[in-house]
């Protein structure tokens, strides 16, 4: 696989393919590199935390896309490759010989994967960040309380989802050209990525005139779905029917409220949230919200109290899930620790587990193989 792509939601792609298995080389600057190698502080031992989250596994191949020598290893790297993928700004791959069309031309089978901010179209000049999507496509809009200003999601959550989408319109790819012997181009946008994602809030809008709006932590059609308050701080709860509903009560000693007209349905649940809201806190401000954790936990009633990162990776090793992933370089050394490709298959398939490249790691390698006899003429 050749990786043209830089910053989050094409790396990541790429990453999740290298994970399991594929030879990804990673197309970088001369001298810096890909943004990301300076993003931080925080910085690991070995570098940019914010690198080393999404470009384990690959190696690392250092070309001047300026200058046509090294456009044509580019070119080469291309050709021998099953899958490219690129984000620069829309135009930019065609500019220097290495769009689909002149590609897929001497390559037929080549899948080939554009991840834009806004699309080739009316969008193709606008550059893509994750920051400004958020505002453009409505998701700061219903992030956040209602009593304050818009707030983006706390992880870069549109380039992620993009980032997921280019993965699966990939492995599409890949299992057409297994039937019909031919590649094809993938597309996807920040934009359409997340709008694909608003589901339940989108078709408010699109099936009942309702555009939503900022609710913080509650849910707009179920009740109680929400932070509430205990006596130490917040309790996640989430009441997904009314079985759930009565078992809450029960716990807190409010059985009557289940048969209660104004709670004893959810659609009556979320026209008197406000005031059931108040009683349920009245309730749960008596103990701690671990202890209320508990309860509810073992009566079948999901909730949780709010964990930091530390904690939720605490958590989720308690269960079993094995969420950290020790990396290694190329001797074999243990040199970090990341979050682990979070799909696991039956019988056990064997995730790889290379640390991220230093810049131009790999440069002799590639360009020894590049140079070698091959594709070269096809390439002229």
């Amino acid at each position: 696989m050749a990786d043209f792509s830089r910053v989050l939601a094409g790396p990541l792609a790429t990453m999740t393919l290298a994970d399991m298995g594929a030879r990804v080389v990673k197309v970088e600057r001369p001298g810096s590199g890909d943004d990301t190698r300076s993003w931080g502080p925080p910085f690991s031992a070995t570098g940019s935390t914010y690198f080393e989250s999404v470009n384990r596994n690959k190696e690392s191949l250092r070309l001047d896309l300026t200058d046509p020598a090294d456009v044509f290893l580019a070119r080469e790297l291309a050709l021998r490759a099953d899958v490219v993928v690129e984000n620069f700004m829309p135009g930019r791959m065609e500019k220097i010989g290495l769009g689909y069309e002149e590609l897929s031309g001497i390559r037929p089978d080549l899948v080939y994967a554009s991840i834009s901010g806004f699309g080739s179209a009316g969008g193709a000049a606008l550059p893509g960040y994750d920051f400004v999507v958020q505002a453009l496509g409505g998701l700061m809009s219903i992030t956040g309380s209602a009593d304050d200003g818009p707030v983006k999601s706390g992880v870069a959550l549109v380039d992620v989802l993009t980032a997921k989408d280019a993965t699966i319109g990939i492995l599409a790819a890949l299992q057409a050209r297994g039937v019909s012997g031919m590649g094809a181009r993938v597309e996807v946008n920040l934009l359409s990525s997340l709008q694909g994602a608003l589901a339940n809030q989108g078709q408010a809008y699109l099936g009942a005139g309702i555009v939503p709006t900022r609710m913080g932590n509650k849910h707009p059609s179920i009740v109680p779905y929400q932070l509430l308050e205990c006596a130490d701080g917040p309790l996640a709860v989430a009441c997904g029917n009314d079985r759930q509903f009565a078992k809450l009560t029960a716990i807190l000693s409010l059985s009557k409220l289940a048969h209660d007209p104004r709670f004893a349905t959810n659609t009556a649940r979320v026209q008197h949230r406000r005031e059931l809201t108040a009683r349920l806190e009245q309730a749960l401000s008596a103990a701690p919200a671990l202890y209320w954790q508990e309860r509810l936990t073992k009566a079948g009633v999901p909730a949780g109290h709010v964990s930091t990162i530390a904690e939720g990776l605490e958590y989720a090793e308690s269960l079993g899930l094995c969420p950290i992933l020790e990396v290694h370089d190329s001797s074999g050394v243990t040199v970090g620790r990341q979050i682990r490709n979070p799909i696991t298959w039956s019988p056990v398939f064997r995730l790889r587990k290379q640390a991220p490249p230093e810049l131009g790691e790999h440069d002799h390698s590639i360009r020894s193989w590049l140079e070698s006899a091959g594709r070269t003429a096809a390439s002229d």
